[in-house]
């Protein structure tokens, strides 16, 4: 790890909190990259990670606009830019919104970043090398007509981006964070989420890296009393793509919607990992997570939903359906309940398999051809997932997507 070692302590070296990143790199260092021999880690290419093709960047490089992001941009009212994890653009806020660049972020939760994330190797990473955290801020009762697009950016080898986004109380907003680039580079982002009471936030989180890129992501909502988070996760791109959604829903009748999905395809493998915490009384959350696997790729769900004494009549439900598109491709489902209280109501479903035979059949029948039906039942299969995006968004990434599928090659398992 002497390359990576030596630009990353350079990198902290200059820095102004540079003490406090050089406790996280020496927690990082103790605890050492993770193994297959760790649950948690099982099913991840860790052999094909070396670390020591990595360099820190200490400073961003200058990048274009992809014409996806270009358009993404086209629809927002606020554009925050974010390359190789450094904020270079804080763009023009619309009243009651702030956006502020900081050193040595306190977590959302009240803890340190470090004591927060001390046990998620990649997370204590992210606490040494994140540039700052790119801090949005929404006042009580601002209504947030346009979506904020967090567009990051990765050209160099690596890129730690932290973000912060806090709601506050009776406040709304529409936020997309979009990751594209990071050709044969590690993007390891964090980011937090506060939804004050009463707030409602609807996060889109779009990632389309480069095939050869290393993405481990974590995201964590904190939601207060009547708060509701509705999250899509979206994940085209990676050579490994890990992403960890969490949400804790701290206060009475808070409200949590998770929707995540992926497309796999060469040798992929996509890694979602969700945990949805409820501490409060009332509290409710729903997760859906579809994708689907071709070629030699590899999807992993694992999700918990825990349930604390006290947090009566909670309701929550999970769900994972996995399609498998090549005899080659493979899926995992393992879903988890931990409930410590008796007066609630959970439930949990995963499959795996193929397309739908009698389907396939029944369009060919009516003329359709065999590849266009298909492309059909793919499409229809994710539509589901698409379809909660706001309107200014659905159709430029319904059409994103759509342009992927065409490229997946389909082999009856």
């Amino acid at each position: 790890m002497k390359t990576f070692a030596e630009s990353a302590l350079s990198f902290i070296s200059d820095r102004p909190d540079a003490q406090d990143r050089q406790r996280a790199w020496s927690a990082f260092e103790e605890a050492g990259l993770p193994t297959t021999s760790d649950e948690v880690w099982r099913y991840a290419p860790l052999k094909d990670l070396v670390i020591d093709s990595f360099n820190v960047s200490s400073a961003p490089a200058t990048q274009e606009n992809s014409p996806f992001a270009s358009q993404l941009c086209e629809r927002a009212g606020l554009v925050v830019r974010v390359v190789d994890g450094f904020c270079v653009d804080s763009g023009s806020a619309p009243s009651g919104v702030h956006v502020e660049v900081v050193e040595n972020a306190i977590s959302v939760s009240g803890a340190s970043m470090q004591s927060r994330y001390e046990s998620d190797t990649f997370a204590v990473l992210n606490n040494a090398l994140a540039p700052a955290t790119t801090v949005i801020k929404i006042d009580d009762g601002i209504d947030v007509e346009r979506p904020i697009i967090v567009l990051n950016s990765t050209s160099g080898s690596s890129s730690f981006s932290s973000t912060q986004i806090k709601l506050g109380r009776s406040s709304s907003a529409t936020v997309v964070e979009y990751f594209e680039g990071g050709a044969d580079a590690l993007v390891v982002p964090l980011s937090e989420y506060e939804i004050g009471d009463n707030a409602s936030l609807q996060l889109i989180t779009y990632q389309r890296l480069s095939s050869s890129a290393w993405h481990v992501a974590r995201t964590t909502g904190f939601l207060h009393r009547d708060a509701r988070l509705r999250q899509a996760v979206i994940g085209m791109g990676g050579h490994y793509n890990r992403s960890r959604n969490d949400a804790e829903m701290l206060g009475v009748g808070a409200e949590n919607e998770l929707r995540t999905t992926f497309l796999g395809s060469g040798g992929q493998v996509h890694d979602f990992r969700t945990h949805q915490f409820h501490k409060s009384a009332r509290s409710r959350s729903t997760l859906l997570s579809k994708g689907a696997v071709a070629d030699e790729s590899r999807s992993v769900y694992t999700g918990l939903i825990e349930i604390e004494k006290g947090a009566k009549r909670t309701d929550a439900r999970q769900t994972n359906h996995n399609l498998l598109l090549s005899a080659h491709a493979h899926a995992d489902s393992v879903p988890n309940l931990d409930i410590r209280e008796n007066d609630v109501m959970c439930a949990h479903a995963s499959s795996v398999g193929p397309l739908n035979e009698l389907q396939r059949w029944y369009l060919e029948s009516r003329g359709v051809t065999r590849s266009d039906a298909e492309r059909l039942m793919i499409q229809g299969f994710f539509y589901e997932m698409l379809t909660t995006l706001p309107h200014e968004l659905a159709e430029l990434v319904e059409n994103d997507v759509a342009a992927a599928l065409a490229l997946v090659k389909v082999v009856a398992p």
